[in-house]
């Protein structure tokens, strides 16, 4: 009797699956070998390693960030500073510009005359000028004048001398 092809097949199949097993390259390949154990100082080093370049980069980041910000802080200080140097040389020019106004001529003028009377004349007179003037002359002198006028007057006056502000100021 002759064996049917359907009883054939399985056994075919059977077969080539078992040589397909013993003969393929999955089974002639080794299992994977597990990995050395790696110490602990080992693992450390590789984990900076890995970072290092970004650490290294966040830094410099950082730093030119910072940098960039204190640019900015000292540009910002540099104008103030020039700000302040401006109006100390305005207020040094005023302060010339009013010493200047008053000659030596008239200064002893005022230095003869009685507090009352140079009281008088520089109750009408400029600010800057009576300033100039009293500044120029002898500190007894400036102060007798400065008694004999108006408190008000003598206090502007006084503020001029003193140079704590500028003369167009009422």
């Amino acid at each position: 009797m002759r064996p049917s092809l359907l009883r054939l097949q399985p056994r075919f199949v059977l077969a080539a699956l078992a040589s397909a097993l013993v003969f393929s390259p999955a089974t002639a390949q080794d299992p994977p070998k597990p990995k050395p154990a790696m110490s602990e100082s080992d693992e450390i080093a590789r984990y900076c390693a890995a970072l290092g370049p970004s650490i290294v980069e966040a830094r410099a980041a950082y730093q030119l960030r910072r940098l960039e910000e204190l640019e900015v802080e000292t540009r910002e200080q540099v104008e103030k500073l020039e700000a302040k140097e401006r109006a100390a040389r305005d207020w040094v020019l005023k302060r010339e510009q009013m010493m200047k106004t008053a000659t030596d001529d008239v200064v002893a003028i005022y230095a003869k005359m009685t507090p009352e009377a140079a009281a008088a004349q520089m109750a009408s007179m400029d600010d800057q000028i009576a300033a100039s003037v009293l500044a120029k002359l002898k500190p007894g002198a400036a102060g007798a004048i400065l008694a004999e006028m108006s408190a008000e007057r003598a206090a502007k006056l006084s503020t001029l001398l003193a140079g704590a502000q500028p003369a167009d100021k009422s």
